[in-house]
Order: structure tokens, then C-alpha cells, then sequence
């Protein structure tokens, strides 16, 4: 019984090429370890397996028996191992993001995945806060801000896969309307902003630039979500900050514009946060790697 299938492997291949020296081109080892391990085989067999005629290697009838039977038993092992690959990659992942990301950029762009790996199943859960991901059954997070490391389990990857910035977004005919040329005229116009928005508030845009802005609630409309407040700026109603992937569609088109190019003074951070131990780790790393091109383009 042979103790190292290497010891075959490269019996099939020296057999199949009649060659040593092509063989160990195509293993990446040296001609004289595959002379060593046929060697090794026919002295566990013995059995002479091949015999030198001028400068090519023949079969014996016992070389020929063995190769008929490697190749069948290579090619039984390479399918199993094929369909163990397919199982670990087929099946469901729940990815877990915030409403705005899931409904203005994943959900649209998801066909294209699911195009492409049509074996793996995308369940979105939207989430405005951390949540436990062994406790909600949560695969993937993908989270985005200045504090999400800092915030992440030490027991759990968190990838960081880019940075963007906020900007203010709104229509081309509320520019016009208002004549909106620096960013002091924003002080004229209604702003939307977020019940909860974080490090990435209206008052600080304004500090940041070194403007006082009227931010006392007189000129602001308070939503729950980005996706209402893009619902909001589409209608011509305000101004809102957004970073540009959210609204990347009405951006390309003409919808919406970007009034001032000033970026907020907090960036915006990406990342995958995920069980490095996952039993769905070869999925998460099909979907991560599809997403970061997607957002890449």
C-alpha cells in the first residue's frame, strides 16, 4: 500500500509525458527528484515501471496496468475535490449594512453578482447600528466610519477596503434657483440632514470651512435615513451630504449635482467585518472581492 500519493502523482505525470524532464517542469520540481521518487515507487512495488529507449522513457506492461489505474483514481479524487469546493462556495450569506447602503448601492448593483456566482444566495438585513454577528446570525458586516475599529470585537476581522467623503448633494435647479456660487449661500437654502448623523453633521461641514452656517433647525428638514433624504433632494426640496456612491446614478446623469466640491472634514471608512474562523470564509471572500471592484469601477 502506497504510503505517499505524491509518489503516483508524479508517476501519472512522467507516465503521461514518457518524459522525466517534462515532468518536472510541470510538477516545478527537478528531473532528478522525479528520478528519486520513481525509484522510491518501484522499490515499494517491486515492480520495474519504466525502461529507458534512447532518450525516452517507456512503460512497461506493469507501468501501463499502473498508469490506467492512476489515471481513474487522479480523476475520481479531482472531481470529489471539485464538488467539496463547490459546497463550501454554494449556499446563503446574510450580509448586514445600513439601509442607505443596501437600498441606494447593493440591491441595485446585486444582479451583477448574482450573475456571476448564481450558487450563492444574498440575504441583505439593514442594521443602523453594530450588531452582534453571532447573535443575528450575521456573515458579513460591511460598516463605514471613523470609530468602527475601535468598535469591532477583537474575536473578528475587520478589513478596511477604502475611504470617501461627504459632500453637499442636491439638484441643478435649486443651484439655479438660488444662485448657489460659494459655499456662504447654503445659509439661503433648507438643508436635510440625518435624526442621527454622527461626526458627519451639517455644523461641522460649516466649521470646517470656516463658515457660520445657520444650522438652528429653522432651515433644516430631520429624516431617519439617507435614502429619504435623497428622496428629499431629488424632489428639489434641499441640500443634503452625502458621499457620492450613494447617489452615484443620479450623479452620472445630471439628476443631482455636486454645488460646492468641499468635502466634509471626517472621512467616511470601509470595512468588512467578519468571524475569521467562518465556515463560510471561501463565500465571504468570492462576495468581498466582487464588491471592492464594483466600488472600484
Amino acid at each position: 500500500m502506497l504510503k505517499n500519493l505524491n509518489l503516483l502523482v508524479t508517476f501519472e505525470c512522467a507516465a503521461r509525458h514518457r518524459s522525466y524532464s517534462l515532468a518536472a517542469d510541470e510538477l516545478f520540481i527537478s528531473q532528478a527528484a522525479v528520478s528519486q521518487q520513481m525509484r522510491q515507487l518501484e522499490k515499494s512495488l517491486g515492480r520495474t515501471l519504466f525502461v529507458r529507449r534512447n532518450r525516452q522513457m517507456m512503460l512497461t506492461q506493469e507501468g501501463e496496468t499502473l498508469l490506467e489505474s492512476a489515471e481513474a483514481g487522479l480523476k475520481i479524487l479531482n472531481e470529489g475535490i471539485q464538488k467539496v469546493y463547490k459546497q463550501d462556495i454554494s449556499g446563503e450569506l446574510i450580509i448586514s449594512s445600513t439601509q442607505a447602503f443596501n437600498a441606494l448601492w447593493l440591491m441595485p448593483r446585486l444582479r451583477r453578482f448574482n450573475a456571476i456566482y448564481p450558487h450563492i444566495s444574498i440575504k441583505a438585513v439593514s442594521s443602523p447600528v453594530f450588531d452582534d454577528l453571532q447573535q443575528s446570525h450575521i456573515d458579513l458586516a460591511i460598516r463605514f466610519g471613523m470609530n468602527v475599529e475601535e468598535q469591532t470585537p477583537a474575536s473578528l476581522n475587520c478589513d478596511y477596503f477604502g475611504t470617501d467623503h461627504a459632500f453637499p448633494i442636491c439638484s441643478p435647479y435649486l443651484v439655479e434657483q438660488l444662485s448657489l456660487s460659494v459655499p456662504e449661500d447654503l445659509n439661503s437654502a433648507h438643508l436635510i440632514t440625518l435624526d442621527s448623523p454622527g461626526r458627519y453633521s451639517w455644523a461641522e461641514w460649516f466649521e470646517g470651512i470656516g463658515v457660520v452656517g445657520s444650522t438652528d433647525g429653522n432651515n433644516m428638514t430631520t429624516v431617519s435615513s439617507t435614502d429619504m433624504a435623497l428622496s428629499a433632494v431629488l424632489s428639489g426640496m434641499g441640500v443634503m451630504l452625502s458621499v457620492a456612491y450613494l447617489c452615484q446614478k443620479q450623479l452620472e446623469s445630471g439628476e443631482l449635482v455636486v454645488p460646492f466640491d468641499v468635502p466634509h472634514p471626517n472621512v467616511v471608512n470601509r470595512y468588512f467585518v467578519y468571524h475569521p474562523l467562518s465556515p463560510k470564509l471561501s463565500r465571504l471572500k468570492i462576495f468581498m472581492t466582487w464588491l471592492k471592484a464594483e466600488m472600484t469601477e
